[in-house]
């Protein structure tokens, strides 16, 4: 079966890399979601693990048809024919999910953002294990001060803790993408010190300084606050640049600005 380019197909084929992935957690008596399962090599290595339940969302009409085939008279999964992005994840009320998802590159950072963004929290999952391209990856994982450092890394330290990660090579797909992957092993923070109530405020707001990354924070900062909320915010110089404010920094403004 042929990939397609437009929904970013590329197809784990190296049996090694999907027993690791696997292995990252205990699969036993767990309810499991997949996402972009495709041709079933992941979906494969989790049944054998006797899961409690799997769902597996498909957006591919043909790949979703010959999972329907493989799995019809399997009780334990429900198969959806829905792109993730529009899926309603309320829906899956069972707790302690496990998500796992080879995903799409040119999508993933929406599906985490998507994640990130439930309103219950904690949430029903209690393991996220993505595979993003590299690059995203190191943006996504970023520690402050660092050149990847940016506005994906400040929102997923919000929510998410890193538990593991490890490189996948180009060779282990097909067809080959000319990237290398990562995956990323999260668990949700129960507790932030900073409270935020809508985290689309956070969203907003480091879109607002990151769009203008060279300018210095003073303006935007007046755009959303008074001079009396900006005083509330410890050493803060009006001078810096966005990359120079620390991941505190902007939950302590999403939380004035909130206010």
């Amino acid at each position: 079966m042929f990939s397609k380019k437009s929904l970013g197909q590329n197809f784990l084929i190296d049996k090694n890399i999907i027993k690791k992935i696997i292995n990252l957690i205990e699969i036993k008596n767990k309810n499991i979601i997949e996402i972009g399962p495709g041709k079933g090599a992941l979906t494969k290595e989790i049944l054998k693990k006797n899961p409690k339940s799997l769902v597996l969302i498909e957006k591919d009409n043909k790949l979703y048809q010959n999972l329907k085939n493989e799995y019809f008279d399997k009780d334990k999964i429900k198969i959806f024919n829905k792109d993730i992005l529009n899926f309603n994840l309320n829906r899956l009320k069972k707790k302690n999910l496990i998500v796992f998802g080879n995903l799409p590159y040119n999508i993933s950072s929406q599906i985490l953002v998507k994640f990130l963004k439930l309103e219950k929290w904690p949430p029903n999952f209690s393991d996220i294990i993505f595979m993003f391209q590299k690059e995203l990856s190191d943006k996504i994982i970023a520690t402050f001060p660092s050149k990847n450092y940016g506005r994906i890394s400040i929102i997923t330290n919000y929510r998410l803790i890193l538990v593991k990660k490890f490189n996948v090579s180009a060779n282990c797909f097909f067809p080959k993408p000319k990237v290398e992957s990562t995956i990323l092993h999260f668990r949700p923070k129960l507790k932030s010190k900073i409270k935020i109530k809508n985290i689309d405020n956070l969203e907003k707001i480091t879109n607002l300084f990151f769009s203008n990354k060279r300018k210095m924070i003073k303006k935007n900062l007046q755009k959303i606050l008074n001079h009396k909320k900006i005083n509330l915010i410890d050493n803060l110089n009006l001078k810096l640049r966005p990359e120079n404010l620390n991941p505190e920094t902007y939950y302590k403004i999403t939380n004035l600005y909130e206010a």
